[in-house]
């Protein structure tokens, strides 16, 4: 146990050259999230239509938000200190009435959502801002963002009283406040911006975080395809399917793990301005990523419960659009880090370009085998091109 924990601040003690690794806590935090991926996934399956798609952007956008903005704190905050824990389960408990609340957000249980969410950040960031000493300038940068979440509460709450197009519209605009204020330095009148030299990053832990996040995404599809083969016949058709959805999952990680990931918390550990680094490429750039796994986790159960005939719409969006956010999302992220668009990706992003007019002429098994094989060229085209010396993780 830490002594003295109520007579020094919750800061985390950053020692030269060392890596902060990610605590037990924030693992345990994360099991929420995990629920949470799921409940959009299912969304999304029932709600397929425009509307239900912009709503699902909605909740993808907002569940990606809380929890990088906790990942963020967690990088400023010691988590092995008593009083952050509990921060942090009271975090879960209000994340796991978020995530229940996500069937019917848009329904009897939008104003649950909406309080649930705005208790996580306002509440989240009141803790930052009042346990740091007004001596540390990690204060202000804490009143600034608590600052702009207060703003976005109110339309968040707004929104949940409301429903239909209402609802969607002020929650548009919450998200849009959010969304923009790490880009405006979290701007306030009179006090300034801050800059993102300001928000001393520990860039390893950052980058251990995200990685976390997207084995939590690929988790939920695996789960996702297990259970729904156990539901089903077992036949060559199916198993195939299977065999599909598994191995686009195990190329999912090998396109991020086996290089990307180390080459980003390298970088972004010997950064200049880590907190830069961290803003674009982990706070921003994971979200196509994300997203794209959860898309396709989608269409592996769709694909699983009808592989055979032509391949519907639905079949088709999510077969097509799930690889192709992954791939444009991991390839903007190892252009962040390394500086170039990575020429494998672009070739997969254009092979899922050139099977679209050809989509609706195969069955979802087909569609999703070419896109299974699609993602497993561009896994290996890379490890070829740039070989092992690319993976040096960080130590």
């Amino acid at each position: 146990m830490k002594a003295a924990e109520g007579a020094r601040n919750l800061l985390r003690v950053r020692k030269p050259h060392e890596h902060s690794r990610v605590t037990y806590v924030e693992l345990f935090f994360d099991l929420v999230f995990v629920f949470a991926v799921t409940q959009v996934s299912h969304f999304l399956l029932a709600h397929f239509t425009p509307l239900g798609a912009l709503q699902t952007l909605i909740l993808m956008l907002a569940i990606w938000w809380v929890w990088v903005y906790t990942s963020w704190i967690t990088n400023w905050l010691d988590p092995e200190l008593t009083r952050v824990r509990l921060m942090l389960f009271a975090l879960m408990c209000a994340g796991l009435l978020l995530s229940t609340s996500i069937p019917r957000a848009f329904e009897s249980r939008g104003l649950a959502f909406a309080l649930a969410f705005v208790a996580m950040q306002v509440g989240r960031s009141a803790f930052a801002t009042f346990t740091t000493p007004t001596s540390d300038p990690l204060r202000l940068n804490f009143f600034r963002i608590l600052s702009w979440l207060v703003i976005s509460g109110v339309f968040w709450i707004a929104g949940g009283v409301l429903d239909g197009t209402a609802q969607i519209a002020l929650w548009l605009a919450a998200l849009a406040i959010e969304y923009t204020g790490p880009v405006a330095g979290f701007y306030v009148p009179w006090i300034g911006a801050s800059t993102t030299q300001d928000w001393s990053v520990e860039g390893g832990h950052m980058a251990e975080r995200c990685a976390l996040f997207i084995i939590i995404a690929l988790g939920e599809s695996i789960v996702v395809t297990g259970a729904t083969f156990a539901g089903i016949e077992w036949t060559g058709i199916s198993f195939a399917a299977f065999v599909s959805a598994l191995f686009g999952a195990v190329a999912m990680w090998w396109i991020y793990f086996h290089i990307g990931v180390h080459l980003g918390a390298e970088r972004i550990s010997q950064s200049s301005d880590p907190g830069r680094l961290a803003r674009l490429a982990y706070t921003y750039l994971h979200l196509p990523i994300v997203a794209g796994i959860v898309v396709t986790a989608v269409s592996d159960e769709q694909v699983l419960a009808h592989p055979s005939g032509h391949a519907g719409v639905e079949v088709i969006l999510t077969t097509l659009i799930g690889p192709l956010l992954f791939l444009v999302g991991v390839l903007l992220f190892k252009r962040a880090v390394r500086g170039h668009l990575q020429p494998s990706h672009m070739a997969g992003i254009a092979v899922l370009i050139a099977l679209t007019p050809l989509a609706p002429f195969l069955s979802p098994l087909l569609l999703s085998a070419a896109t299974t094989l699609t993602l497993i060229g561009v896994g290996l085209w890379e490890a070829v091109s740039l070989g092992a010396a690319a993976r040096s993780p960080v130590e």
